[in-house]
């Protein structure tokens, strides 16, 4: 049977620079469905790690991720300057690998940028699988695991 060219089909392709509700439910609701049928478990949880004010209870910084498929993702982490240097950073990490380790994770990955932090995670025990090039000259991405 031929394809169809994409005109005489009922179907738009949009770009944008937003992502709406509607657009991320529908996304990660179908893949996550997806995922679901093939491995037959759902483990997947979203885990933060974060540091706040003793007085006001602010957010000033800390770890965002997940945990899924038995695999502990680190996507962002962040202290302010001025909170840098005490052993928060550490503190945190920790925390977040520990809080992988008790949901059943055996590995942990991430991507950092070179100007950011990747001499930090490798003093604990994480270690580099691929830099990919990126802006502005001379800064990669740095891609990193970890054995928990």
């Amino acid at each position: 049977m031929p394809a169809h060219p994409l005109s005489e089909l009922p179907y738009t392709i949009c770009v944008s620079a937003t992502i709406d509700v509607e657009v991320e439910q529908t996304i990660l609701e179908g893949l996550n469905a997806y995922n679901d049928a093939i491995t037959g478990y759902q483990d997947r949880q979203v885990l933060s790690v974060v540091v706040r004010d003793r007085d006001s209870q602010r957010v000033l910084g800390g770890a965002m991720g997940r945990t899924s498929l038995g695999l502990l993702f680190l996507d962002l982490f962040y202290l302010p300057a001025a909170l840098r240097g005490l052993g928060l950073g550490s503190q945190i990490l920790a925390q977040f690998e520990e809080e992988g380790r008790r949901r059943g994770c055996a590995s942990a990955v991430l991507y950092t940028i070179s100007f950011q932090a990747p001499e930090f995670y490798e003093r604990r025990g994480w270690r580099r699988f691929g830099d990919i090039a990126c802006s502005p000259e001379g800064t990669s991405r740095v891609f990193m695991s970890k054995t928990l």
